[in-house]
């Protein structure tokens, strides 16, 4: 009998209410389908201090969290990231900023504040030497132009729930960026996205569920949670002929470079 994957979910929003209700069986069940490891991503202020104490509190799963504004929310914080979320940044247990980004398909927030609160978020991450997790729809243009002019952080960034095209994954690339697969990748009619991840190369790689949303097949309809990043995995793992365990061995191996030694 083989050892079974050791997976890891490395875009969740467990500071969410749909998920935070029953915070406990959510991640028993994670563990128990091979999940030993999940990042709490933020999307505000609140969400964020959430995170951190869920990452203090459930760190046997929980590896650590992330601090940041999501791109919808730029109004409400008038395109700049409060004082306390930059004090956070800086401790443990944050290893990241975000998720931030620009988002032009919802525009629920004016394009000029979100690529305001773009660049307040990647100075955030250099000056703490961590990596920047990056929502980016219908925006790679400027999202692109911006982090040429601005400059990566040290410790590089993450694409969170790619959709885009090879073109944008390529661009993605040239800089150094992750490209991170979520349960869109499953969907019947993601057959672009799976070609696109096919070209890219494995230590580029990560998974994640994106949970409570975008449940992978076969979970569609149901509220995504931790547990879910195995489907993701198999389908990851089909599209580049690779075994599921030699994907979870490779995307352990990512996180390791990516994040350093925090897992």
């Amino acid at each position: 009998m083989g050892i079974a994957p050791k997976l890891f979910d490395t875009h969740c929003h467990l500071a969410m209410p749909e998920l935070r209700e029953d915070l406990d069986s959510v991640l028993d069940r994670a563990y128990l389908e091979g999940v030993k490891g999940v990042l709490a991503v933020a999307s505000n202020e609140e969400d964020s201090l959430i995170s951190i104490d869920i990452a203090k509190n459930y760190s046997e799963v929980v590896w650590g969290a992330s601090v940041g504004i999501h791109p919808h929310e730029a109004e409400r914080y008038s395109g700049k990231i409060p004082l306390d979320l930059q004090d956070q940044a800086e401790r443990n247990p944050v290893v990241a900023v975000g998720e931030t980004g620009l988002d032009y398909y919802y525009d629920n927030s004016p394009r000029e504040l979100q690529r305001e609160l773009f660049v307040a978020h990647i100075g955030l991450a250099k000056q703490v030497e961590k990596p920047l997790i990056m929502h980016i729809r219908d925006a790679f243009g400027d999202a692109y132009a911006i982090l040429r002019e601005e400059g990566l952080p040290q410790k590089g960034g993450i694409v969170h729930c790619f959709s885009g095209t090879y073109d944008d994954v390529k661009k993605a690339l040239d800089m150094g960026l992750y490209i991170s697969f979520s349960g869109i990748l499953t969907f019947p009619k993601a057959s672009e996205l799976r070609e696109a991840a096919k070209k890219i190369p494995v230590d580029r790689l990560l998974c994640e569920t994106d949970a409570p949303y975008l449940a992978p097949v076969p979970k569609r309809g149901k509220r995504n949670e931790p547990s879910f990043v195995k489907y993701v995995y198999e389908v990851l793992a089909s599209v580049k002929g690779v075994t599921v365990e030699g994907m979870a061995e490779q995307i352990y191996l990512n996180i390791k470079t990516l994040f350093g030694g925090v897992v």
